[in-house]
């Protein structure tokens, strides 16, 4: 839900050890109401890059409704992997 894409950013940026501050969430929010997970263009790319792992985390709406489509890529660990689904997992059921 897009309600929650604050809280995701922000938990898994802890997870790769990258600061998200207010300027990101700024930039994020502004970016997802341009978006549209049925354009192949639509989607906006934000990449979590931390001292410890870099990952790019891909978004968009799905207009009309308050759901997004949400991807994680990059090298991630089994952990990082793990965590990061357990979070996709999570905030798509809040």
């Amino acid at each position: 839900m897009e309600r929650n894409l604050r809280s995701f950013l922000e938990l898994l940026s802890h997870y790769v050890d990258y600061d998200f501050e207010a300027t990101d969430w700024e930039t994020v929010a502004v970016a997802v109401e341009k978006t549209d997970d049925k354009q192949a263009d639509g989607w906006y790319l934000y990449p979590l890059i931390g001292a410890a792992h870099g990952v790019e985390v891909r978004f968009a709406r799905s207009v009309g409704s308050e759901e997004l489509s949400v991807t994680v890529n990059g090298p991630m660990t089994t952990e990082l992997e793990l965590r990061a689904d357990t979070l996709l997992s999570a905030f798509a059921t809040c």
